[in-house]
């Protein structure tokens, strides 16, 4: 009986605990397919109607918003895969001042988002007023600070693939002779897929979702992201196809993590792609 009970309650426990962290975007994705202005209102939900996701492609403010955030992510993210990619291989095979620079590289991870941003803000002003480098703030500004906060992510996600791996495997590829650089991308870097798709969707998911250092180092020629985009039409009354739109973002980050998921389950334990130069030790 109390086995019973126990099991009741964890399953209990869990719908608990997915209703609330589903039901808001449940709520969100149900009224995109509404065209009432006011959720609740004496009209209730309204007829079912794709309208909202139809004005949504033709209203610029919002595409233009949803461009900026796309560029802005993918490339951040990208760079952020690279760098945070080579990163980890140099850290790993560092031999001294390893825990240091890591300790180092982990900082943005625990540090206030607010901090960060405001870090950037003086920094775009020290470099334009003090060095003379005419640093404007933009999209590639944004790209940069991007880049910076999610590195740290990536590191975390590759760091512990690289601790995984055969110690040998590095000297291994050179003492046949494939030299420092082939050895890296053909016997190292192979192994790291996954581990470098994770740390890319990781990247792209907070830039995608990043406000506090956005809206900071945005700038004033206009250039907006979706969060910055609806915060300031919070202020005034907020488009519905704005739920549209949000909807299209969980959708499509959802289909990245399934990704991510399936190359990680088919890949489980990093062996390299066909073609690739293998090692047996």
């Amino acid at each position: 009986m109390n086995k019973k009970l126990s099991v009741v309650l964890k399953w209990l426990f869990l719908i608990v605990v997915l209703v609330c962290i589903y039901a808001p975007i449940a709520l969100i994705i149900v009224y995109s397919f509404s065209a009432e202005k006011d959720i609740g209102g004496h009209n209730g939900f309204g007829d079912f109607t794709f309208s909202l996701y139809t004005s949504l492609f033709s209203n610029e403010r919002i595409m233009n918003a949803l461009v900026n955030t796309l560029v802005i992510g993918l490339l951040s993210a990208t760079f952020a895969t690279i760098i945070g990619t080579f990163t980890s291989v140099g850290l790993h095979y560092m031999k001294r001042g390893r825990k240091a620079v890591n300790f180092m590289s982990q900082v943005t991870v625990v540090n206030a988002e607010i901090v960060t941003a405001v870090g950037f803000f003086l920094l775009s002003i020290f470099l334009r007023d003090v060095v003379r480098i005419p640093v404007e703030k933009g999209v590639v500004w944004l790209i940069i600070a991007h880049t910076v906060i999610t590195t740290p992510y990536v590191i975390l996600n590759v760091s512990p693939r690289l601790n995984q791996l055969n110690p040998n495997l590095y000297e291994a590829g050179m003492d046949l002779g494939a030299g420092p650089v082939r050895s890296l991308f053909t016997v190292i870097l192979p192994q790291l897929v996954g581990a470098m798709i994770s740390g890319f969707a990781l990247a792209f998911t907070l830039s995608l979702d990043d406000f506090v250092v956005t809206n900071l180092n945005k700038g004033t020629n206009g250039v907006d992201t979706i969060s910055t985009f609806v915060y300031a039409n919070l202020k005034r009354n907020l488009d519905p196809a704005v739920r549209a739109l949000s909807t299209i973002i969980f959708v499509t980050v959802l289909v990245v993590l399934i990704i991510v998921n399936i190359v990680k389950n088919k890949n489980p334990d990093g062996k390299s792609p066909k073609g690739c130069l293998t090692i047996n030790l």
